[in-house]
């Protein structure tokens, strides 16, 4: 089930006013860029962020999303129609042939059961051309990052128009081998209403995400450093091997 902050109505009409600037976007518009994509499948879009921007620039785009919530905040957005929306996971996404899949903050770390992994990296296999990339990011397991998530540290207080200020923070509630669950609260001035969100992301070491990809046919042409979090991240690039066929 998607999270909560995906689904419900106040949350998700604040999601992108929350995200703000959305810098860690170039990576993934530069690896479009780079490969001279046509198609790109964006999986785990949300509201829409990347599959907007790439489709102001000519490219065809299919995104995906579990969230209805998400996906309905999307739809509204100017340059939505030009868009193929799915709501769903890996296992439900049409036959494809594009020649880029996204996968862009914390989608590929909230794929947390094995199969589900793979079964993800399978079905992106699939709807890879041959040579077709795939990108995406996951943060450095020896950084712990969720020993920040309390509500010293990330505090957060917007005004955000037509709302109010909001404040949010998130805090670490367990914490279990490489998997990290943790609570988002958000409380709105304008009413004092309350609401929380629970997420789980797994925290995997660069070679187990390099084992995976090269068992299900990739080939890893590059790890880089994220720009905008330096140290704290990896982005993954890694093209469907043309020579070899998982199925």
């Amino acid at each position: 089930m998607p999270d909560r902050m995906f689904e419900h109505p106040r949350l998700t009409a604040i999601y992108d006013a929350l995200e703000g600037e959305r810098s860690d976007l170039d990576v993934y518009v530069s690896a479009a860029q780079d490969v001279d994509a046509r198609d790109v499948l964006d999986i785990g879009c949300g509201t829409g962020a990347l599959a907007l921007l790439l489709a102001s620039r000519g490219i065809a785009v299919t995104a995906l999303d579990p969230a209805a919530g998400s996906l309905e905040v999307a739809r509204r957005k100017p340059g939505a129609e030009q868009i193929r929306w799915v709501q769903g996971y890996a296992g439900d996404l049409p036959a494809l042939q594009v020649d880029l899949v996204t996968m862009t903050g914390n989608v590929a770390q909230a794929i947390v059961d094995d199969d589900d992994w793979s079964l993800t990296l399978a079905r992106i296999h699939d709807a890879l051309r041959p040579d077709g990339c795939l990108v995406f990011e996951t943060r450095i397991p020896t950084r712990t990052a969720w020993t920040e998530w309390n509500r010293r540290d990330s505090l957060a207080v917007r005004e955000i128009p037509g709302v109010g200020r909001v404040e949010s923070w998130l805090e670490t509630t367990e914490v279990n081998g490489p998997v990290v669950s943790f609570r988002w609260t958000y409380v709105f001035a304008s009413d004092g209403e309350v609401l929380t969100s629970n997420s789980t992301l797994r925290f995997r070491e660069r070679d187990e995400v390099e084992g995976a990809l090269v068992e299900h046919g990739f080939t890893i042409r590059e790890v880089r450093d994220a720009p905008d979090r330096p140290g704290r991240e990896m982005i993954f690039y890694a093209h469907r091997d043309p020579g070899i066929d998982i199925r």
